[in-house]
């Protein structure tokens, strides 16, 4: 059997067996997610709260912005709390004032200790003992709590309405005032806040353990690591150095890759020109302006972390408050990054076949303003769910959907997927008959394809949920977008049409390149597909979720352990002949690209994946440390890069204005390392710290987030946004400068 079939065999062997164990423990997820029950009683069986209260409390929800205005079970934003960690933490202090106050007479500060402990024991028999029947479909719930959820929905109504009292609390959480409209609104979203805060806390049936795991850490209601925690944390660590030991075995066994003697000449100069091919310029156009705009929404929202009600004293969350701008700004990165990506395939797939099949030029066009109205449609329809324009069923239609990078209506995720699928008939359909001709990058382009049809199809996850599906449930799925399309196979295909470019520039040969992709796919895929576990330890998943997440997150690290050998080949290859200089930008974006992998994805990625750390940091700055320099360091440069690539083909007589690129290169690499190191990564070991001193609620508190050093610390961060921003606009500038001056010639 041949090198190529046995990674063949590896790589089919991997996916189906990866995606059995995720599809088996899906449905696990669906037999022990937390239960919405049919009602939730008192003691003296008066209904506290409906089932349907819950579940169109948590459309209300998502309404406003769902993960957009802080976080449930520490997914979403950053600057108001994560409402289960808050509910929890003032429901315990409310609980046992209330105990101490009876038994006596004092304060609960004011006892000592032995009756503080004795009173923190009763709390948490309370609060840990699951009550739910699963016969009648009920929870029931103490006086004391009924006592304690009357007095938060007082205090969340104030909060989310326009109580004076509560202005300054708005403004640093950047919450505008009458965010919800109506008093019946307000207690059905309490009613969705204290059931996900129920499942923080009740113990699981036969377990000792809390539906998420016992996070949030809060040391008063007996939230605290598990065993578990410890030991696949140190399992993870094990398996990362044992991996990596045998990765770097193999590889100096194998030796280094055999690379072509370069041509004398650009082998591109000598390709032909299709009509669609030239149309993809435009995709570019739509991709630097999305990227201003996005950086524009960016510099807005981190701004409200220091004023939450205003934009240097304008009152712009009047009008664009946080939820919307941090809609817009991580809904533009998936945007601008997918359409270049896009746009690179809709180029590669004609330059292969050397024609253009009938009406690939009509399906260019309509593809690209089918895009153009997904974009301006979604972001509008947002915008109108969070200002509460529209009701329910709207708004899960064409508004807020509330789940961070999927807020997009169910209509315009119809839409998106329509696209996605158009788009890879636009793949397949130039490929065909050089796939029947059996060439020698045959197989090369088989890889290509199997990478379209996987963006197409995994974006589909997106509908496997409902209006009022189990939280749970909703996030099992939301992941499989999140890590599987983006994270997954969105990286098959760049490292395809890499190593496809570089075939094409006859600095790779075909065999070598295919053997290449097949390995690489295997490594990452490997712990990637059942890596999507990380991100689910703590939301009301089922123990083994813990397990397979932490050991198989660990395997994600390893291959970028070996990206320095990457680096530095895509370095060698850029000087390996004299008109390579033409293509020397393109081939550095390729390098951060290395870089950014091993620093924001592996490094940044592996100090919150174990399950140990991600207990106690999940839902602080060190989660958006990681995304944004894997997010735009990863798939942002090599966004740009393809597009640098493509271009430098489409306008193959163009001298480049080299300054300028220089430019767009180091502010855009300076400036996020300075946003990562001068105030993301500072700020997240701080809260990290508080979270394990204080616990969760305390280290996304109010007071420790508008203390004076912190607000320095968020300061710091327009450093490095400045020096990003001129990259953003720089790179902008390039792609206008370039097309329009300039026409493409025909070949």
């Amino acid at each position: 059997m041949n090198k190529e079939r046995k990674l063949w065999l590896g790589f089919t062997a991997v996916i189906l067996l990866s995606f059995g164990v995720l599809g088996y423990y899906g449905y696990e997820i669906y037999q022990q997610s937390p239960p919405i029950p049919n009602k939730i009683i008192s003691s003296d069986n008066k209904v506290v709260f409906t089932g349907k209260a819950i579940k169109e409390g948590q459309n209300i929800w998502q309404s406003i912005g769902g993960q957009e205005v802080g976080s449930i079970w520490g997914h979403g934003a950053y600057v108001a709390p994560d409402w289960t960690a808050d509910w929890l933490h003032r429901e315990a202090l409310f609980i046992l004032n209330k105990y101490a106050k009876s038994d006596f007479n004092k304060s609960y500060d004011e006892i000592n200790d032995e009756q503080q402990a004795a009173l923190k024991i009763r709390l948490q028999k309370d609060l840990r003992t699951n009550t739910y029947d699963k016969v009648s479909n009920t929870i029931s719930i103490s006086k004391e709590r009924v006592e304690a959820i009357h007095h938060l929905s007082n205090y969340y109504k104030d909060l989310f309405t326009d109580d004076p009292k509560f202005d300054q609390l708005r403004s640093d959480y950047a919450i505008p005032k009458n965010t919800i409209k109506s008093e019946e609104r307000m207690q059905k979203m309490n009613a969705f806040f204290f059931w996900a805060t129920w499942a923080t806390v009740t113990e699981r049936p036969e377990d000792v353990i809390s539906y998420t795991h016992n996070w949030p850490a809060d040391e008063l209601v007996g939230n605290v690591p598990t065993t578990s925690l410890y030991t696949w944390s140190g399992v993870s660590i094990i398996l990362l150095i044992l991996c990596i030991g045998v990765l770097v075995f193999y590889h100096v066994k194998s030796g280094e890759d055999e690379d072509a003697p370069p041509p004398s000449e650009d082998p591109l100069l000598k390709q032909g020109m299709t009509p669609s091919m030239r149309l993809v310029k435009k995709y570019f156009w739509a991709v630097s302006l999305l990227m201003v705009v996005q950086m524009l929404l960016g510099i807005v929202t981190a701004h409200y972390g220091v004023e939450g009600n205003g934009f240097y004293g304008i009152p712009l969350d009047e009008i664009l408050p946080y939820s919307v701008t941090r809609t817009w700004h991580t809904q533009l990165a998936i945007f601008w990054i997918a359409t270049a990506w896009l746009a690179t395939g809709l180029y590669i797939a004609p330059a292969v076949s050397g024609k253009d099949p009938k009406f690939q030029v009509f399906g260019v066009n309509f593809l690209f303003i089918a895009l153009l109205i997904i974009v301006v449609g979604s972001m509008f329809g947002q915008w109108m769910g969070v200002m509460q324009k529209l009701d329910l069923i709207e708004n899960f239609w064409f508004g807020h959907q509330g789940y961070e990078y999927v807020d997009l209506g169910r209509f315009w995720q119809i839409f998106l997927l329509i696209g996605l699928f158009l788009w890879l008939a636009l793949m397949v359909r130039p490929l065909l008959p050089v796939l029947k001709r059996k060439t020698e990058e045959k197989n090369l382009i088989i890889m290509f394809l199997i990478s379209c049809t996987a963006i197409a199809m995994f974006y589909g996850a997106g509908l496997m949920w409902g209006r009022q599906t189990n939280l749970a449930i909703a996030e099992y799925w939301r992941w499989w977008v999140v890590h599987l399309w983006v994270e997954g196979f969105f990286e098959v295909f760049a490292t395809v049409v890499i190593a496809f470019l570089f075939v094409r520039l006859g600095l790779l040969k075909t065999k070598t390149a295919i053997h290449n992709v097949l390995f690489a796919t295997i490594i990452f895929m490997s712990g990637g597909i059942l890596g999507t576990f990380h991100h689910l330890y703590f939301s009301g998943t089922p123990t083994a979720i813990m397990a397979l997440g932490a050991t198989f997150s660990a395997l994600e690290v390893v291959p970028l352990t070996l990206i320095g050998y990457e680096a530095y080949h895509n370095y060698k290859l850029s000087k390996a002949t004299r008109w390579l200089e033409d293509y020397k930008w393109p081939i550095y974006f390729m390098i951060a690209v290395a870089f950014w992998n091993f620093l924001g994805a592996g490094i940044f990625g592996f100090i919150i994946n174990p399950p140990i750390a991600l207990y106690y940091v999940q839902g602080l700055n060190t989660t958006p440390l990681h995304a944004h320099t894997a997010m735009f360091g990863v798939y942002g440069m090599l966004g740009i890069g393809l597009m640098l690539f493509v271009l430098r083909s489409l306008y193959r007589d163009i001298l480049w204005n080299q300054k300028l690129l220089k430019i767009t290169f180091w502010s855009l690499n300076i400036g996020l390392l300075a946003m990562a190191l001068l105030s993301l990564l500072p700020i997240g070991i701080w809260q990290a710290l508080e979270s394990m001193d204080h616990g969760m609620w305390y280290a996304r508190s109010a007071e420790l987030m508008q203390h004076p050093t912190m607000i320095i610390l968020k300061w710091l961060r327009s450093i490095g946004d400045i020096i990003f921003a001129i990259g953003i606009v720089t790179t902008c500038w390039f792609v206008f400068d370039l097309t329009l001056k300039n026409k493409i010639k025909q070949f």
